[in-house]
């Protein structure tokens, strides 16, 4: 060997020295550095026709593990998405305050009953009924506030979408360049671990939105992609495109998140969407929060419907003079069609209490009597106003039944206490809302009695349109449906909404149940969701749409529970709150009516107890039950479920805990072992020189003996 061979040997071995030694200063400054992982030099030998020519750095890289990697950004993105649903849902929860507490929402409900309770001892007390009343209006001020708040939680949820979908194409675009620096630097045999470390970053903030598949580029870099296998980067920067939907309120239909890789094909982003930020933010907006309203709205309309049933069996004393029901979104003829049993309508003397003329209905399906002589559902209105005999005079418009009495008397109806009036379990009154005591501007249950021979009053060719959602929020598909034209029956137009070619069937099927309520049952498994997209029906004379009288989709569900009052007329004057009950056996000319009953006051305090048929609304089957004990179940359901949103928040925090610790230990810097390399190194770089200084000696005695 050759002393210019030992030169460079030794100078090889000394500049490789140098680099060890500067990698293993890098990690020692860098030890308290977040995120920072550990430069390893690859150190080769040099070979020169089969015979060793020195050392060399091939290359500097980090000391990173592909499999704790993905564990780690796996670990990550399932901790992200089941914070934020912690964090967001654990929101609602504290708006409906602590359930054994006074001031909580659960503990007014039962407060409502009492209060009426209360009012029964001294009927006559008029701040025995204003407490009542306010404590009445309370609640539904409460729901509403609720109600809105949950919408508000689903409108902070959507904006942080948006703030999560420009975060990720900023990452994205930060990754892809560094994809560009790191390859040029592994082209040229150059340093690219500073590049390396901060790209690692920048992933590990993605993975934090989203549940991304990182894969190492041959020519240095990353290859990122959804779990659905849509490249985000490694051949360009993906885009991403979302356009929330500004206010939002219960019946909000949402936009899509669109992807389109560089160069590619637009795709719905949330196919194949797993976990991360935006993934939890999603199922809050879309699945929990909806849920949630939905039962609150169910609860809400079922306290206004049985305080309503209540106050409809009651009369107030003195009697109103009108008598104006709710909008039942039927023609008079298809509402009146299908009751049962009997039902009184009586004018009463304001001073005395006296009945001074009565109609006795008696109702038979599609046939009824009053006071004895037949009638028919198409001919009820000329025929009662006759029976009235001009002491009160009854009329029909919008949708709405009114009843108004002769001169100053009053008007009061009550059921026959033997075979009350029935249909779909509710009485004449109180179908009709008579006498309601909670009002609201749009319908509040959908158990309507209608039957697939009734006709639903819609003009032919009106159209709805319908959004049928994946189980990850993805649209499948909108679908719009026209009214058909024919003979304007239920049934003709159920067969419309499932026809697989013009209507939803490829997606589920509407069908009613015995009550009249229509239900939609999807196909599939997962089931897809569906929303009314849009809703151009206007019912003759109502003026409700399809969706509003039937009720189709949650959305339109749980938009009820801000639209209920305490009537104004006796929330301003608390008289005429009806706690009294009408005497059918009374005579004509007879007291039927007295100042001091408080009879029906106890009908409004049992309100809560009465079994009721709840329909299925969130996650709820529904089923019959009472309303006190539907709030109990809500109670506790939305405890329940905000303590294993904790849970699951907890669990994947611990997990991706113990993710990061393992990387860190594979990835971090350990101090003793860098004082170990730097010891080495500092000795290799020392046997370099020396090697230098002998090879030195030996030219200087080789030339001395020349």
């Amino acid at each position: 060997m050759s002393l210019s061979s030992i030169l460079n040997i030794a100078n090889s071995g000394l500049q490789t020295a140098q680099t060890q030694l500067r990698v293993v200063s890098d990690n020692v400054s860098n030890v308290n550095t977040p995120g920072y992982v550990r430069k390893i030099a690859d150190q080769v030998s040099l070979t020169t026709q089969g015979v060793g020519s020195g050392v060399e750095v091939a290359r500097v890289r980090l000391s990173t593990d592909r499999f704790l990697q993905a564990a780690s950004l796996n670990a990550g993105a399932e901790s992200s998405r089941q914070g934020v649903r912690y964090e967001l849902f654990d929101r609602i929860q504290s708006l409906f305050g602590d359930p054994g507490a006074d001031s909580g929402f659960f503990s007014q409900i039962d407060s409502v009953f009492s209060s009426f309770a209360v009012a029964a001892e001294d009927p006559t007390s008029a701040p025995r009924r204003q407490d009542a009343l306010f404590k009445t209006q309370a609640i539904f001020d409460e729901a509403s506030r609720i109600s809105n708040q949950i919408q508000a939680v689903r409108e902070d949820a959507d904006g942080r979408i948006r703030s999560a979908v420009e975060k990720a194409n900023s990452l994205l675009e930060q990754i892809e360049a560094l994809n560009q620096d790191i390859a040029r630097a592994t082209v040229l045999n150059g340093d690219a671990a500073g590049a390396q470390t901060q790209q690692a970053r920048l992933v590990d903030e993605l993975s934090g939105l989203m549940d991304v598949q990182v894969t190492q580029r041959s020519v240095g870099g990353v290859s990122i992609r959804t779990g659905a296998g849509v490249q985000l980067a490694g051949n360009g920067a993906a885009t991403l495109e979302y356009n929330r939907a500004g206010t939002v309120n219960a019946e909000t239909t949402f936009n899509e998140i669109w992807i389109t890789e560089n160069g590619g094909t637009r795709r719905a982003f949330a196919d194949g969407l797993k976990s991360g930020e935006i993934k939890g933010l999603l199922e809050l907006r879309d699945v929990d929060a909806p849920q949630t309203a939905e039962r609150l709205a169910e609860l809400v309309a079922h306290v206004a419907d049985e305080l309503n049933r209540a106050h409809n069996t009651n009369a107030a004393v003195p009697p109103p003079n009108t008598l104006t029901g709710r909008n039942v979104g039927q023609t008079l003829e298809t509402a009146l069609t299908g009751f049962t049993g009997g039902s009184t309508i009586a004018v009463v003397n304001p001073s005395t209490g006296a009945m001074t003329a009565r109609a006795d209905i008696v109702f038979s399906g599609a046939t009824l009597t009053i006071n004895g002589a037949a009638s028919t559902p198409a001919t009820f209105l000329t025929d009662l106003n006759t029976a009235l005999g001009g002491a009160a005079t009854a009329s029909f418009t919008n949708g709405k039944l009114s009843i108004t009495a002769a001169g100053a008397n009053g008007v009061a109806i009550a059921d026959d206490p033997t075979t009350p009036s029935d249909k779909a379990g509710r009485g004449f009154s109180h179908y009709f809302g008579m006498n309601d005591l909670i009002s609201t501007d749009q319908p509040a249950f959908y158990d309507n009695g209608l039957t697939t021979g009734a006709l639903h009053g819609f003009p032919a060719g009106q159209t709805m349109t319908f959004r049928f959602t994946a189980e990850s929020g993805a649209r499948l598909r909108d679908i719009e449906v026209a009214i058909p034209a024919g003979g304007g029956t239920v049934g003709e137009l159920i067969t419309a909404l499932n026809s697989t070619t013009t209507g939803v069937g490829r997606y589920g099927s509407f069908a009613l149940d015995t009550s009249g309520e229509l239900k939609f049952t999807p196909l599939g498994q997962p089931a897809p969701r569906m929303s009314v997209l849009n809703d151009t029906t206007t019912q003759v004379p109502s003026g409700v749409s399809v969706a509003e009288l039937f009720g189709i989709s949650g959305g339109i569900r749980a938009s009820r529970a801000d639209g209920f009052s305490v009537r104004t007329d006796i929330r301003q004057a608390p008289a005429k709150l009806s706690l009294a009950q009408l005497n059918l056996s009374a005579a004509l000319g007879a007291t039927a009516l007295s100042s001091g009953d408080g009879r029906g006051a106890l009908i409004l305090a049992d309100a809560g107890e009465v079994t009721a048929r709840f329909s299925a609304a969130g996650d709820s089957p529904g089923g019959s039950l009472s309303v006190s004990r539907y709030a109990s179940e809500l109670s506790g359901e939305i405890g329940g479920r905000a303590q294993a949103a904790r849970s699951r928040q907890q669990s994947a925090l611990a997990l991706a805990t113990e993710a990061d610790a393992r990387q860190q230990n594979y990835e971090g810097v350990n101090l003793d072992e860098e004082l170990v390399l730097m010891t080495t190194y500092q000795q290799a770089f020392n046997a370099s020189a020396r090697m230098i200084q002998a090879a030195k000696d030996m030219y200087d005695v080789l030339l001395g003996m020349v």
